[in-house]
């Protein structure tokens, strides 16, 4: 499965086989019905997939607090396709998450040789101010370059003692000609992720990382390592309830009550079981069977959708003994959008995407030449219809400029049926992409001077 199944976030290709994704690195699939004032994206199965995005409908549902981490990367002009990405971080900051959003200036200078004051500036005048005038929230928005923010840093530094090079070899195909700032990024990337949980920048809760499914590379990886230093496991029991377990490590031996001999201090672990009898009867738990000699507890009353509250409880409770106390972080998958020549959008091809400085003109011209799903000839396409799937104009009205799913249903039936030809869909989408990127300049020219609303103080 290692070579046909990996997916690489740097690569120039990309699989469009979510069912066989989704099923070889056991992502779930998003239950529409689940999701509370679903966005163009969920309705139109644009994202297809997820972590553990339950924990955080929990948290919508419940009202409790979680946050949001996307990363931008500053080394080209930002694309239609950079965008999906910013909808479903808005959409989740309408649901009350807060946004913690990296500038990966860092990486961009290890993988693609961007110098850091270009990162910058580039991030500034391209991202951001698109990023602002997409409608995110500047009160409830932060955004950090990796290289201003040590904490990051650190704390990658800190995860990458728990993993090694033949892990990397696996999720990313490195070998012994990967440069090692190469390597290193990920640790880096995975500080991103997780260090929103940390005291000073909003304290434990959740973590929504929405990405498109080449990323999942990193999203693995991080929740392996975060798996890795959490010192109480959790898991369902084969019987039905919870089951907590004691995770043995180096660092946390004398904590757990374990002795250089390897036998066990009972006082120690006594007053350990305290605890966690304590963090669950505050959560309605009072039937718990313990064992502290193996090292166990079970919660036979408790259910999967119990996992989080839980999780949470405990992690407070490790962090209160001197561990990390980190929780996995949650993701949201979506499907790419195709460029216009068929192929993968790039920021280094002008002429496979829409870029959001485009004029209406360049885009006019772009969107005419796209790969068609029309047919040879009139009479041919008037009789055999035209091929929804290989149409990029249609597939750009259903990912970015028709948000009514009604019109874009009526498109898509004329089209499939022969009465709207391939120009006619065209023009469709330039009318569309018009308004869209017209709409967008007036509210860039809204944000010209309050850039600086959005950038962290430790990144000003």
């Amino acid at each position: 499965m290692a070579g046909e199944s990996r997916i690489d976030p740097w690569s120039s290709q990309q699989s469009t086989d979510y069912a066989r994704i989704r099923d070889n690195f056991g992502l779930s699939s998003v239950e529409i019905s689940k999701i509370p004032n679903p966005n163009q994206l969920h309705r139109r199965g644009i994202i297809f997939a997820h972590r553990d995005l339950d924990v955080i409908l929990g948290c919508i549902d419940r009202g409790d607090n979680f946050g949001v981490l996307t990363g931008l990367m500053p080394s080209g002009k930002m694309h239609l396709g950079h965008s999906m990405v910013i909808d479903q971080v808005k959409w989740f900051q309408e649901q009350g998450g807060d946004i913690t959003v990296a500038v990966a200036d860092l990486e961009a200078l290890a993988t693609r040789g961007t110098s850091l004051k270009e990162g910058r500036k580039l991030a500034l005048s391209e991202y951001i101010h698109n990023y602002a005038a997409l409608g995110l929230d500047p009160d409830k928005t932060n955004i950090y370059f990796q290289s201003m923010r040590p904490e990051v840093q650190r704390l990658g530094f800190t995860l990458g003692k728990k993993t090694n090079l033949s892990e990397f070899e696996a999720i990313y195909g490195f070998s012994g000609e990967t440069n090692l700032a190469h390597v290193q990024a990920p640790l880096v990337q995975a500080g991103d992720i997780v260090h929103p949980q940390l005291d000073e920048y909003g304290g434990l809760r959740p973590i929504v990382v929405p990405v498109g499914v080449d990323q999942d590379p990193h999203i693995r990886l991080t929740r392996g390592l975060v798996g890795k230093t959490n010192w109480f496991n959790l898991k369902p029991r084969k019987s039905g309830g919870l089951t907590i377990g004691l995770s043995i490590q180096d660092e946390n031996k004398s904590h757990m009550g374990v002795l250089d001999s390897g036998g066990i201090n009972r006082q120690v672990r006594a007053t350990i079981f305290e605890k966690l009898h304590t963090c669950l009867s505050q959560l309605g738990f009072a039937d718990v069977l313990s064992n502290p000699k193996h090292g166990t507890l079970e919660i036979p009353g408790a259910t999967r959708g119990d996992m989080s509250r839980i999780k949470i409880s405990l992690l407070s409770l490790e962090r209160s003994m001197g561990g990390m106390g980190l929780m996995p972080p949650c993701s949201t998958y979506h499907r790419f959008a195709v460029g216009m020549t068929g192929d993968k959008m790039s920021s280094s091809k002008p002429e496979t995407t829409i870029f959001m400085h485009d004029t209406i003109e360049d885009m006019s011209k772009k969107v005419k030449r796209a790969f068609s799903g029309g047919r040879a000839t009139i009479e041919e396409h008037r009789r055999l219809g035209g091929d929804l799937s290989k149409d990029v104009a249609y597939q750009y009205l259903e990912f970015f400029f028709e948000e009514s799913d009604t019109e874009l249903s009526s498109i898509a039936r004329d089209y499939e049926s022969g009465r709207l030809l391939a120009g006619e869909i065209k023009q469709i989408c330039i009318d569309k992409a018009s308004e869209w990127l017209t709409d967008l300049s007036d509210k860039r020219d809204q944000w010209v001077d309050r850039i600086d609303e959005f950038i962290a103080t430790d990144s000003k």
